[in-house]
């Protein structure tokens, strides 16, 4: 974790830059899980008599997992898709997307929201036959769970909804929102006596909350520019790995791509403007990408070269990881001063 000393810079520049050089981004996948939770009188057993620490009845599955498999592998493509492009914000809460990003983000997120879109319609035309193959399931396997099946069964026939409430179980959502703090209370606003300490201690709190989001955001950009160094030692680390032993000993042409994907990568998400990084990062493109893989496995001169520019590469960005990256966000708030005396 980064130490960032308190900045100097009006406490709205860091937002400011922020707010300029991306959003944030919520995407949410939404889908009936056909899940029920028994409950002992379900499986025929005396609620009263049943220990919880002995006995945990848990969620099970009313349609087999395949029912609902191309739902989830959509969601799941979602969720990698949107965590590869941007950085948590603030423990979580969103997830930041670069302007450099935000083009290509969504417009596979469109595409996601059409396959999300077929694969409701597959489920929602096939759910009455689904809905039938899983009760006979149930019946058979009923048979094994309790004494008294017929009291399961049941239980879950009842828990399949009807067709026509699935729909609303079902939501693609993209919802993007703009980095700002909360605004003071205009004075004009309030009246007298109460009103006017409510008031105040509503500004009270936008005050601190502004505080609190400044710091935490100066705090995020240290994090993301150190996340991205580590990334950097990191894939030098698996490549050079790769290039040392195991099956694939030698250097491959994928291995080669994948830096150079990795590159175009870190430029695109570099909102903080890491120059260091970056210009390191092309000092590698040009010294070592220009070459085929094949050119590396005839010349043994040509593959310690590389090895040894990985293993630097490495070094390089994991001591920078490491370092306090104060003077970068100052920077980077400055970015964020000067765009807001042009909006002025």
């Amino acid at each position: 974790m980064n130490t960032i000393p308190q900045p100097s810079q009006p406490e709205g520049d860091i937002l400011a830059a922020l707010s300029q050089e991306g959003v944030l981004v919520h995407a949410s996948v939404r889908y009936w899980r056909a899940h029920k939770k028994l409950r002992a009188q379900d499986l025929g057993l005396d609620p009263e008599r049943v220990s919880d620490r002995l006995i945990s009845l848990g969620h099970k599955r009313l349609l087999p997992r395949e029912a609902t498999a191309a739902l989830a592998l959509v969601e799941g493509r979602v969720h990698a898709h949107v965590e590869a492009n941007t950085f948590p914000f603030l423990g979580g809460i969103a997830r930041f997307l670069p302007n450099a990003r935000l083009r290509e983000t969504l417009d596979r997120l469109r595409e996601f929201e059409a396959e999300f879109a077929a694969a409701r319609d597959a489920f929602l035309s096939g759910y009455a036959a689904e809905r039938a193959r899983a009760l006979v399931e149930w019946e058979e396997a009923a048979r094994g769970f309790t004494d008294s099946p017929e009291l399961l069964v049941a239980a879950i026939r009842e828990s399949f909804p009807d067709r026509a409430d699935l729909a609303p179980k079902f939501a693609f959502e993209v919802r993007l929102f703009q980095i700002t703090a909360p605004a003071q209370v205009r004075r004009e606003l309030v009246g007298d006596g109460e009103l006017r300490e409510i008031a105040e201690a509503r500004r009270a709190a936008a005050r601190e909350a502004r505080e609190t989001i400044r710091r935490d955001a100066e705090g995020f950009v240290a994090e993301c520019v150190a996340g991205l160094r580590e990334q950097t030692a990191q894939l030098c680390d698996e490549m050079l790995e790769s290039m040392g032993g195991g099956k694939t000993e030698g250097v491959h042409q994928r291995t080669l791509n994948r830096l150079v994907r990795f590159i175009d990568q870190f430029k695109a998400m570099n909102f903080a403007d890491d120059r260091e990084m970056e210009r390191r990062l092309e000092q590698v493109r040009s010294e070592f990408l220009s070459r085929s893989a094949e050119d590396y496995r005839n010349s043994p001169a040509a593959r310690r070269s590389l090895e040894s520019g990985l293993a630097a590469m490495r070094d390089h960005a994991r001591g920078l990881a490491g370092q306090d990256a104060a003077d970068l966000v100052e920077r980077f708030g400055q970015m964020g001063r000067r765009k807001l005396m042009m909006a002025g």
